[in-house]
Formats: C-alpha cells, structure tokens, sequence
C-alpha cells in the first residue's frame, strides 16, 4: 500500500496512536503527509530545549510533518490556540485528541529507513541506505 488514512477519535493519544497504526499497517518507514484536527491539551519539546513543555487546550492542529521508521517517530508539530496564537515543536507523548485526527501517510517502506546516532548532533539522525 502506498499510503495509508485513518482518523483518530477524542482522547486518542496522537503521537501513541500515529505509533500504532504505523505497526498495525506494516509502515516500517513513512512520511506524514497531512493531519487535520485538534488537540484538548499538547506536550511538546521546544528547540534546543531538554524539557518538555505542557499546555491546555484546545488547539487546531495547522500542520504535523515528520518521518517514521522502525527506530522511532520524529513529529513536528504546529497549534493555533482560540486566539491564533501560534505554538509548535516535537510532538511528545501527552497530546490528546480534542474532536478529531485525521491522519494521511505515505509508505516508504522500500527505502528500509532508519535512525542512527550522529556524533555530529548528538541525537538518533535520519539514515537513508544507499542503493545498489
């Protein structure tokens, strides 16, 4: 399957839940292409930041981009509050669902992507395998 659609219900846990069905449809590594929705509240860890932040809701999710691979997720995340008030980084575990998620992937499983530590950065790096 070249891309997968789902939507995820109040109190679903985003970030967890992307997680899951990522298992459930054999995405080994994928690409977020599109999230439309909202939060009830959102934990995320700004940048250059060691802690992460917490805040209430709710909050419309503007965009949601990042890589999947079986090593983990990297999620970025931007949230506009009931004033439009922008606000976004790492999406962290934490975050739930306010009315709806609705969630599009594209499956790059050909690409065995992976995550691998980078000395240079000091984190778990996007690894993309040469081809032949």
């Amino acid at each position: 399957m070249l891309h997968t659609v789902f939507r995820l219900h109040p109190n679903m846990d985003l970030r967890l839940c992307l997680q899951v069905q990522c298992q459930q449809f054999g995405i080994s590594s994928g690409a977020i292409v599109t999230c439309v929705g909202s939060l009830q509240s959102a934990t995320l860890r700004l940048a250059g930041a060691d802690v992460l932040e917490t805040r209430e809701g709710p909050f419309e999710i503007c965009s949601l981009v990042g890589t999947i691979t079986t090593d983990g997720v990297h999620l970025h995340i931007s949230l506009a509050d009931q004033h439009g008030q922008m606000w976004g980084g790492h999406l962290c575990e934490g975050s739930p669902v306010y009315t709806t998620a609705e969630v599009v992937i594209l499956n790059l499983s050909q690409h065995q992507l992976a995550r691998k530590f980078d000395p240079n950065t000091g984190y778990a790096e996007l690894h993309v395998p040469q081809n032949g």
